[in-house]
Order: structure tokens, then sequence, then C-alpha cells
């Protein structure tokens, strides 16, 4: 499944220079995150209700163009990396506008039960293991 993320850029999330505030682009990525495994029909609810979170690991971003207000941008993430243990998410974000790259990035993951014990999601949820698998081999 092809998924974009389209968010337009509010005042609020911009700096003195007029530019939106590189901290904002990593709760963008977060947005998108969330949205796309509803999508694909494993909303973070259905994760928590089986016990499993997936902490953030790392971020790693490469800025290459600003967007400042009413700018609107398309993120588009993508399975990089997936072990069952561990996951990483790639994004491209592009002006929808100009078509330019704004930034791309990657966020890294892991499966853990409420302890913060590390898990196998191939193990605990094999349906959405699955799904993440699928997701890498496109």
């Amino acid at each position: 499944m092809d998924f974009e993320y389209e968010r337009k850029i509010n005042y609020y999330e911009t700096d003195k220079m007029g530019v939106v505030h590189h901290s904002n682009y990593i709760r963008y990525l977060e947005e998108t995150r969330c949205e796309w495994l509803e999508k694909l029909g494993m909303p973070f609810y259905k994760f928590e209700n089986q016990g499993i979170t997936i902490p953030v690991l790392g971020v790693n971003i490469n800025y290459k163009y600003h967007v400042t207000f009413e700018d609107t941008i398309i993120i588009k993430p993508y399975i990089k990396e997936y072990t069952g243990v561990r996951m990483t998410v790639g994004y491209e974000v592009t002006d929808k506008k100009t078509g330019s790259i704004v930034l791309t990035g990657e966020t890294k993951h892991c499966f853990t039960n409420r302890e913060l014990k590390p898990i196998n999601l191939k193990k605990v949820n094999k349906e959405f293991s699955d799904k993440f698998q699928k997701l890498l081999e496109k």
C-alpha cells in the first residue's frame, strides 16, 4: 500500500526566521506513522491492547529545503528494516507545490511489552508481523 500523509504548515510551527522549526518535523513523522499504521489496519491502540509498545530508539533527519506557513507537505513512509524485534521506518517529505524534497529521514523502533522488555512481534502477533514483512519486501 502506497501511503501519503498530507499536512498544512501552521503559523505557530514556524520560528523567528519564518520557516518551520526543525523540532516540528519529528512530530510530523510521528503523525504520519500513526496515521499510516491506522490505514494498514494496525492502529496503535491495537498494539497497546495486546500489551505491545513501539518506542522510538532514534531519529535521523537530513534537512534539504525549508517550508513556511501555509505550505503543504507530503510525507511518504516506508519500512527500511524489519526483524520482528526492531524496525526502521524511512520517510521522504516533499513540498506539495514545488515537488522539492524537504527532508529525508528515519525513525528506529523496537517492540516491547508493558514492562519495556523487548519482544519478537513474529511470535506475539504474526498478523502484524507479516504486514511489516510485506512492506519491507516492496
